[in-house]
């Protein structure tokens, strides 16, 4: 029996442009949310979007609850360690909440279709303290409209200005290791798989600083608290 081809983990950016060669990727997961979801929105295997600041509730302990929306005309899979978020098609959005500890956290968006994947999915983290959504991470490709292989490039010069990989420097949690990789469509110009990969870098503090404010490179924590993931360095898309 062959083995089902899959893709390789943190492909460089640099490779995944539209002139290049055409890898194979396995198929997208199970149309089905697995796992433990957190807050009042969330019932079984969904959840409905919040309208306010506090209506999804807040996590107990030292865990962080973020908010993830997927967005898209087509289905749409994000992978957490032991979960899988999914959006069907009849959805133009769906909301997400889940509970994280401090510590680093690999995630995956898949998107799947043969004439062109369209693909968004913004990561909104929580503060307890200033109640306060931060802009966690955002990728979009193609939504609404189909995700192209110029848009993709563009992508990557917008993600190597972000330092450190604080999306949200009022916020406490920084993207790591962002990558993705993709298949043809018959056009050839467009993705017909794409698989985007990162890791959510948690921190321990709680944020001091709301959405918005000056907060500079990360200046959201208390100034005696250290992150508790790597040295500060610069994550920008690999080329």
């Amino acid at each position: 029996m062959r083995p089902t081809p899959t893709v390789a983990l943190l492909i460089g950016l640099g490779s995944c442009s539209g002139g290049g060669h055409q890898i194979a990727i396995g198929p997208p997961p199970p149309a089905q949310t697995t796992g433990t979801l957190a807050g009042p929105l969330c019932e079984y295997d969904h959840c409905a979007c919040r309208t306010g600041t506090d209506d999804a509730g807040f996590p107990e302990g030292n865990r962080k609850r973020f908010e993830v929306r997927l967005s898209s005309a087509q289905q749409l899979w994000l992978k957490l360690p032991n979960q899988v978020l999914y959006k069907n098609a009849e959805k133009p959005e769906a909301c997400f909440y889940v509970d994280l500890a401090p510590g680093q956290h690999p995630v995956e968006l898949r998107a799947s279709d043969k004439n062109g994947v369209s693909a968004e999915v913004q990561i909104h983290e929580l503060g307890t303290t200033t109640k306060s959504w931060y802009d966690t991470f955002r990728f979009e490709c193609g939504n609404p409209g189909v995700c192209s292989f110029e848009e993709l490039d563009a992508l990557k010069g917008e993600y190597a200005q972000i330092k450190r990989g604080l999306h949200d420097p009022c916020g406490s949690t920084r993207i790591k290791s962002l990558a993705w990789d993709h298949g043809k469509a018959p056009d050839g110009t467009h993705p017909s798989e794409l698989v985007v990969q990162a890791t959510l870098d948690v921190y321990k503090f709680a944020p001091t600083k709301a959405h918005g404010e000056a907060c500079g490179e990360g200046t959201g924590r208390p100034s005696h608290e250290a992150p508790t993931g790597d040295a500060p360095a610069t994550d920008a898309p690999t080329q």
